[in-house]
């Protein structure tokens, strides 16, 4: 028997209710060529076990709990035997035909390594609340060689990336070291610096917002723009951007960290001169500043 194309990994901890909605938009989609993988961040009960047992295609680990998805997420992309790796969590949803349509793109557009989509969201109870996300102003904005683009401004949503093995072989894992918020973040910037990124712009999967969200933790994205400076700086090293876009890149950190100090005003400061000690005196930074602080009413 050939190796399933697609490896489709699932992260979950204690909420079998969405999990069971998960896994059947994944039984439920058009292309049907795939292994799931759910990896159980140490549930303390035996119900997402028992929840997976009822599926076919479905290899179920349990590990010691992690406290965030990239733990599972990297044992996951290790079980993982696809040519194409996927990842939706636990309490998002699939369109039918996300995997059939994001597959036709990168089989019929091999300089691409990665495509991705916006998302329709959801509510705790699975209501549309009309609202789409992940959507640039243009599409263009999301689409092709956006290394230079992304960085400090924007991310993936993480339901609907569909990534070629290969490109993962030269990226790596996902880095456990960072707090369980923006670890998504900091993995798709480094695909963006070895891949070409194809953009869908009509929502392939729905985002469940809820209370329990990670991302709604916002006060722990105050150390993410040091996270992705790393990410810059191995970059550089690796001679994959040159040092004007290096600084360039690393004033977009500035401006990132920037929109976060409502957040945390002491820890900010301290964090932009982290990342550049002169970034005061970089453009534009000051007014921005000033206009987040006493103009703007929400950030991040």
């Amino acid at each position: 028997m050939s190796n399933p194309l697609v490896s489709v990994i699932v992260p979950t901890y204690n909420r079998t209710d969405y999990l069971k909605l998960t896994l059947e938009s994944i039984k439920n989609q058009t292309f049907q060529d795939f292994e799931i993988i759910v990896i159980d961040d140490g549930t303390p009960n035996d119900n997402n076990l028992i929840l997976c047992s009822t599926f076919e295609k479905i290899k179920y680990i349990k590990i010691e709990n992690s406290g965030g998805p990239a733990k599972p997420r990297n044992r996951g992309m290790k079980e993982a035997k696809g040519s194409y790796i996927a990842f939706v969590d636990d309490d998002d949803i699939w369109l039918p035909n996300k995997l059939e349509q994001q597959l036709a793109v990168l089989e019929q557009n091999p300089e691409f390594g990665l495509v991705h989509s916006c998302c329709e969201v959801i509510d705790e109870n699975g209501i549309k609340t009309n609202e789409i996300i992940g959507r640039p102003g243009s599409p263009d904005v999301k689409h092709g060689d956006v290394a230079m683009r992304m960085m400090g401004n924007w991310t993936l949503m993480m339901p609907t990336p569909l990534i070629r093995k290969k490109v993962i072989d030269q990226v790596g894992f996902f880095n456990e070291i960072m707090p369980p918020a923006g670890e998504d973040v900091e993995y798709f910037t480094r695909c963006s610096f070895v891949s070409k990124i194809f953009y869908i712009d009509e929502p392939l999967a729905l985002y469940r917002r809820h209370s329990n969200n990670i991302s709604g933790n916002s006060i722990k994205y105050l150390e993410l723009p040091l996270y992705l400076k790393n990410v810059l700086s191995e970059q550089l090293e690796r001679e994959r951007i040159t040092k004007k876009q290096y600084f360039l890149l690393l004033n977009s950190l500035c401006k990132m960290q920037i929109k976060m100090i409502k957040k945390g005003m002491g820890k900010t400061l301290k964090r932009l001169f982290l990342l550049d000690v002169f970034w005061v005196i970089k453009k534009n930074n000051f007014k921005l500043l000033i206009y987040v602080l006493f103009f703007k009413r929400t950030v991040l």
